[in-house]
């Protein structure tokens, strides 16, 4: 089974299927053998683990800011951030989108720096297998992602030694319980329940009229179904379960869905217009894994939406990541306010258009009360 789900893109053995992306990022930290204060370079915006893996390894992150209209590193950014130590830079496709890395990667490799394409956010089935001017490419079937197994990942890696290395690491740890991923199972389950939109309004209304926060008091408890927050967590095999699971995820994957995913996003997007403004849109390809807006007093948005029916949030295991100390001009100007305005508002296959044309007339009245911040 872990052979079949191996070799999806392609039957040539350059495919590891891991616990998870934070988990295959761990392998190859370890099995590159870096040294303390050595520099791992992202693209500014990343999930909070695995800048983890980062410090935990005693490695230092470096940030690239992003550009407005793509929400990707551009060359001359990358560029700025490069030192001697630099030894592995992390490019992520964010939202749906895919961006331009070919150039950046090539860069990288020209200076002997590993190029990590980071499409967790990005599967497209076969049609995108990853750039082959990266080292490794990630793909991601943890909840919420595309084609979802709530867990596990295909980590290509083009080099035989280092793969080698991450393979045998690997080797060395406990499987994950079947046990252990049915659970996953079963609390996503709920998950999927609370946020239909009859459900997600009254628990909203519920815990709102009372003082309490809806996200703090039910909703991280529900959507955390895979913690990876140490080593300890991260430093699995994948359990039958999960690859049975994952295999049949993908077996069963139809491009359509992304397709109809896509109209149904550019839909939302022409229905709201000018209201706010939308980031990433300056990509070529744009499928809509999530549907970011930028605005001000993104609360309001999250509470206004929230108690119509609408799973509006923003990105809490997300951030922006700092500049060194000792390299205040590189702290992500662009990127740290993307986080700090951002809401990602629901846009699913599935979902009606009357809903979605309900949704955007929600947006377009928040944002006609919404009080512009000052700059």
């Amino acid at each position: 089974m872990r052979r079949g789900v191996e070799s999806f893109f392609a039957d040539n053995d350059d495919t590891i299927v891991a616990y998870s992306v934070r988990s295959g990022f761990d392998l190859l930290i370890q099995a590159l053998e870096l040294e303390p204060g050595d520099e791992v370079i992202f693209s500014a915006l990343n999930v909070k683990g695995m800048v983890r893996v980062v410090r935990d390894a005693g490695l230092v992150p470096v940030p690239v800011d992003l550009d407005r209209g793509s929400i990707g590193p551009n060359l001359e950014k990358l560029q700025a951030a490069i030192t001697p130590r630099s030894r592995v830079f992390v490019a992520a496709h964010l939202f749906g989108t895919r961006l331009d890395l070919d150039p950046l990667f090539e860069f990288c490799r020209n200076k002997g720096i590993i190029a990590v394409e980071d499409c967790a956010q990005a599967f497209n089935g076969k049609v995108y297998p990853g750039s082959l001017k990266a080292d490794l490419n990630m793909f991601s079937f943890g909840p919420i992602k595309t084609s979802t197994a709530l867990g596990g990942a295909l980590i290509g890696v083009r080099d035989d030694s280092l793969r080698g290395r991450m393979r045998a690491i690997q080797a060395t740890y406990p499987v994950q319980a079947n046990a252990k991923h049915l659970k996953r199972i079963v609390q996503f389950m709920g998950l999927k329940l609370i946020t239909s939109r009859l459900i997600l309004g009254a628990i909203y209304k519920y815990y709102h009229s009372r003082g309490q926060d809806y996200e703090d008091a039910l909703a991280d408890r529900v959507r955390d179904v895979a913690p990876l927050k140490t080593a300890k967590n991260l430093r699995f095999q994948p359990s039958t379960a999960m690859l049975a699971l994952l295999s049949r995820r993908l077996e069963e994957f139809d491009i359509q869905a992304i397709r109809v995913r896509t109209n149904k996003g550019e839909k939302l997007r022409d229905m709201i217009g000018a209201s706010v403004a939308m980031p990433a849109q300056a990509n070529t390809h744009h499928d809509y894994w999530v549907f970011p807006l930028v605005v001000d007093e993104p609360r309001k948005f999250i509470d206004g939406l929230r108690a119509e029916g609408f799973d509006a949030a923003d990105l809490p295991r997300s951030q922006h990541i700092a500049a060194p100390k000792d390299r205040p001009e590189l702290e992500p100007q662009i990127a740290a306010g993307v986080m700090r305005d951002l809401v990602v508002i629901p846009c699913y296959d599935t979902m009606p258009d009357e809903e979605l044309k309900r949704q955007a007339e929600v947006i377009k009245r928040i944002a006609r009360k919404a009080i512009p911040t000052k700059p």
